[in-house]
């Protein structure tokens, strides 16, 4: 054996040394010593080849991708998220069906106030040509709930000479009444109730408050004046209040449909 061993020579003999050591730990324990045939393959097995050492290199570079590599989501889940979209704000499609719903209603209400009859424009006509044939004119009595009383001041300004105010005229009605319970009693029958109302306290509500006037309170008046009053309206006679009355007539018209308030009353006046 020459002085120096070269790099080849010294790994050849690591190599025997090592399988001398296995041989000695296997026979000290009874194992049987490995054959020619498995010496010659271990030989191989040890034996580091380039080849060996590139491909063990690309192995590793592979597992090490497949450990980095991001986990793909199945396919079918991809398709849910893009086809979900944003989430549905619930309250805003319920607030849309309502407007929705509202304004078909509105649309159906005013299809149906288009087929009704214009009730305001039929009773202004109406009375316009009860006006002409009476030799009449409306004079424009304010809208507040004293409209009946108003226009029976204006009258009996008018026609009699006789100044007073409205307070005055619900005094006097309200008096009128309570004397003389007899004659007024069936006009306090109230049909929402079926029963009569209390002539006290409608009286005190009529007095002292702007409730509105009716016939009650014309024919307390007309009494109390000993006047005929007659109240001219749309569709119908005109109405003869205590026709028996002494003193001039004093002449009213009454409207149903023609102010926003409701039912009204205006003063006639004589043309000139």
């Amino acid at each position: 054996m020459s002085e120096f061993e070269t790099e080849e020579q010294i790994l050849a003999r690591h190599r025997k040394e090592n399988r001398d050591l296995e041989l000695y730990a296997r026979g000290s324990t009874g194992t049987d010593a490995p054959t020619q045939e498995n010496n010659a393959e271990d030989d191989d097995d040890d034996e580091l080849t380039p080849e060996k050492l590139l491909a063990q290199l690309e192995l590793e570079k592979k597992e090490e991708e497949e450990k980095n590599k991001p986990k793909e989501q199945p396919q079918h889940q991809e398709q849910q998220q893009q086809t979900k979209g944003p989430k549905r704000n619930r309250q805003k499609e319920r607030l849309a069906k309502r407007q929705a719903a509202l304004d078909e209603q509105r649309k159906e209400a005013e299809k149906e106030a288009e087929l009704q009859p214009d009730l305001k424009g039929i009773e202004d006509e109406n009375i316009k040509s009860l006006c002409s044939i009476a030799k009449v004119k409306e004079f424009d009595i304010k809208p507040d709930g004293n409209c009946l009383f108003a226009s029976i001041a204006d009258q009996l300004k008018l026609r009699q000479g006789i100044e007073v105010s409205i307070q005055e005229l619900r005094t006097k009605s309200a008096n009128h009444i309570r004397s003389d319970p007899d004659t007024f009693i069936p006009y306090l029958f109230d049909e929402e109730t079926m029963s009569l109302k209390n002539i006290d306290e409608y009286t005190e509500k009529i007095e002292k408050t702007a409730a509105w006037g009716s016939d009650l309170e014309i024919l307390a008046l007309a009494k109390e004046y000993d006047s005929p009053i007659s109240v001219m309206m749309s569709g119908r006679s005109t109405l003869k209040i205590y026709e028996e009355g002494r003193n001039e007539e004093l002449k009213l018209v009454y409207y149903k449909h023609s102010y926003a308030l409701g039912e009204h009353y205006n003063s006639l006046h004589d043309l000139e």
